[in-house]
């Protein structure tokens, strides 16, 4: 009787001290409990990369949804027995700790719920006192109006101490046993409930005996309140405690701090990249670049041809590889490319009708422009080759015969009009040795022109976030789509690096000048690998050729992307004939072909009619056949006309004309027997 009585008026003392003291307080402010570290997560939500907040806490957002049941419910059973019942404070538990206090004049059991601890979380204080506690009761009942159960519950979970920086259970998860808390073992889950209670003293790190005690208290507690069958406590109980802290996953870590830098404010930031692939590039680049030799780096790029989105940004052969300046993302370095812009040379070619892959080249000694005397990379010549195979054995000589056809100023043009940023040497024009690698570009904007190749000729924008946050920029294009095809078909038949299967990928390496850089791009109707390997501060490598070091690691990565390689659909309009079955015109391309009187008076070959850029009303649109005229002037003949890369049949003279299937754009060529060509765009209606 006198117990209750005593546990009555402690009751009622206690409520109007609350109430009195509650009206003092000022509104609970949850601003810096609120605060997170940004975490950079993957397409499929998987952390790439966390960063700790500005004061230097791993602070990861978490949900209780994100969490292994199990663990919660021991949690409960430890901590809060009626956290599910209680408004934020439990009279039963209040009261008990209030009676021992008393009793024995001192602090036995703190009575403190779930709601209290969080309470003291949000606005820490270092004062042990009634009043202190009296502080906790309020906002406790505050925060469960505010928040409800799940909002407290998921504060606990992202504010409780671990150790250290280390706060949160997705940190501490993360922090000693190197995964995400939504699969923890019994063992795993009692050490995360114990450590918050003394987080420093119980340190499996520094203090693993504590920590063991600890983690083995709330097991036993756990199997007394039914939390665990009392044999899964046991078995529990035979693990052992971690003995050091892991490091935060710290994947794609180049393209975290972009993201990061391009939107700070953003705590969660859902990049476009595969977790999966990335951390498996990641290792190959670093296994690479080892057994290549001391400081050298690698890089690799992989890009969705369907969508543009990069599903992989490996920027060099280890982020914290300081031997081989790990920190320098070597995806955005400019580096000479050697041979890996020939393909566009031989598109542009091809979409203009100065060439077909079945087109006969010369690979033998020239000069051009008087002083530029080109050599093949093994310094021996062929003779006489097909464009196929010369750009499937990357000779040099056809390719700079090809650019100077083409013009050097219109190639590098092309490539600028398709979105990539090249650089030439200070205060000089295009020249016929960008043929050969005499120009700056990036491992991103080259892979971006191949993933042009795979997707007819149109380049795409780099998709990066999810969440479409950054706008993509303006899709262009790098070649028509019968040229690409044309090329993707020959690269699909380069011969591959030794162990390697053949034709299963369209791919092009290439290796600077002083064997500085290393380069292989594939691609097929699903996906774009680039790869570039050498030393990020660009000195020369004995021995670094791209064949024998880019193209392995290129084809290793198209094995870890996994699935059967796709084939480019062929285009109706390709011309699929061998070189006797070509007009004219287009069997040869010599340079000592004999130049015509009209050739010699200075008569350039040119289209009179139609003009460029012309709008042509045919009345194709009420469905009229109609011819449209074709005229040229000078030149040598016999002339050849051709409609979007394909032969206009019979058509050999200076007026000739072409019947449309339909309304839309045309591009028109002629080309003469010396090669000259000429071609216009316009638009028929």
């Amino acid at each position: 009787m006198v117990f209750g009585a005593v546990l009555l008026t402690l009751a009622l003392l206690l409520a109007g001290a609350l109430w009195r003291y509650a009206a003092t307080l000022p509104p609970l402010d949850l601003t810096q409990a609120s605060l997170r570290s940004t975490v950079i997560l993957d397409r499929k939500g998987q952390l790439l990369r966390p960063f700790a907040t500005a004061d230097g806490r791993w602070r990861l957002p978490v949900t209780a949804g994100e969490v292994d049941p199990r663990m919660l419910a021991m949690l409960k059973a430890y901590e809060d027995r009626r956290f599910d019942t209680h408004s934020g404070i439990d009279p039963a538990a209040t009261l008990r700790a209030a009676w021992q206090w008393l009793r024995h004049g001192h602090i036995v059991s703190g009575g403190s719920t779930l709601s209290m601890q969080v309470a003291r979380l949000v606005e820490p204080r270092t004062e042990r006192s009634l009043l202190a506690k009296l502080r906790q009761m309020i906002r406790a009942v505050a925060l469960e109006r505010s928040l409800g159960k799940a909002g407290v519950l998921d504060l606990y979970l992202a504010l409780a101490p671990y150790g250290g920086p280390v706060e949160g259970i997705r940190a501490a998860s993360l922090a000693y046993f190197g995964r995400e808390p939504a699969r923890l073992s019994f063992a795993e889950s009692a050490l995360l409930v114990a450590l918050p209670q003394s987080p420093e003293a119980r340190r499996p790190d520094r203090f693993a005996a504590n920590a063991k005690r600890a983690r083995d208290r709330v097991l036993d507690i756990a199997a007394e309140r039914g939390v665990l069958l009392p044999d899964e406590a046991r078995a529990a109980k035979a693990e052992p405690v971690p003995a050091t802290r892991k490091h935060f996953p710290m994947l794609a870590a180049h393209a975290a701090e972009q993201a990061l830098a391009a939107d700070p404010d953003a705590r969660v930031q859902h990049l476009t990249l595969d977790a999966r692939l990335q951390a498996s590039l990641e290792a190959l680049a670093a296994e690479r670049a080892a057994a290549a030799g001391p400081a050298l780096s690698a890089a690799i790029l992989a890009i969705d041809n369907r969508t543009g989105a990069v599903l992989a940004h490996v920027g060099s052969a280890g982020y914290l590889d300081g031997a081989r300046a790990g920190a320098v993302d070597a995806t955005q370095a400019v580096r000479s490319p050697g041979s890996a812009l020939k393909p566009f040379i031989y598109a542009l070619a091809f979409e203009n009708g100065l060439a077909h892959p079945e087109t006969l080249l010369d690979d033998r000694p020239a000069r051009f422009a008087a002083s530029y005397a080109p050599e093949n990379f093994d310094m021996g010549y062929r003779g006489t080759v097909t464009a196929r195979f010369a750009l499937q054995q990357s000779l040099n000589l056809p390719a700079v015969d090809l650019l100077d056809a083409v013009g050097a100023a219109r190639f590098v043009a092309r490539l600028r009009g398709a979105g990539a940023t090249i650089l030439l040497p200070r205060d000089t024009a295009p020249g016929l040795p960008v043929a050969l690698g005499g120009l700056g570009i990036t491992l991103t904007d080259l892979a971006r022109l191949y993933a042009g190749l795979a997707r007819s000729g149109t380049v795409p924008a780099l998709l990066r976030r999810l969440d479409g946050s950054v706008p993509p920029e303006p899709e262009r294009r790098i070649a028509d789509p019968v040229a690409a095809w044309y090329v993707a078909d020959i690269l699909r038949g380069a011969p591959p690096p030794e162990n390697a299967l053949p034709g299963r990928i369209s791919f092009k390496t290439g290796t600077s000048y002083g064997y500085r850089d290393a380069w292989a791009v594939g691609f097929d109707a699903r996906v774009t690998i680039a790869v570039w390997i050498g030393r990020p501060d660009g000195a020369s490598v004995p021995g670094l050729i791209g064949r024998s070091h880019a193209a392995p690691i290129l084809f290793d990565a198209f094995a870890r992307f996994g699935g059967e390689p796709e084939p480019l659909p062929r285009p109706r309009d390709a011309l699929v004939v061998a070189t006797a079955g070509l007009p004219p015109p287009l069997r040869h391309i010599r340079r000592d072909a004999p130049k015509t009187f009209a050739a010699t008076l200075g008569v350039p070959l040119k289209i009179a009619y139609p003009p460029d850029g012309a709008r042509v009303d045919l009345g194709l649109a009420e469905g009229a056949r109609a011819r449209l005229a074709l005229k040229a002037l000078g030149g040598q003949p016999p002339l050849t006309w051709m409609v979007d890369g394909l032969p206009v049949a019979e058509a050999m003279r200076r007026q000739s004309e072409w019947s449309p299937e339909g309304a839309g754009f045309a591009r028109i060529s002629v080309m003469d027997a010396d090669g000259a060509s000429d071609s216009v765009v316009v638009r028929l209606e």
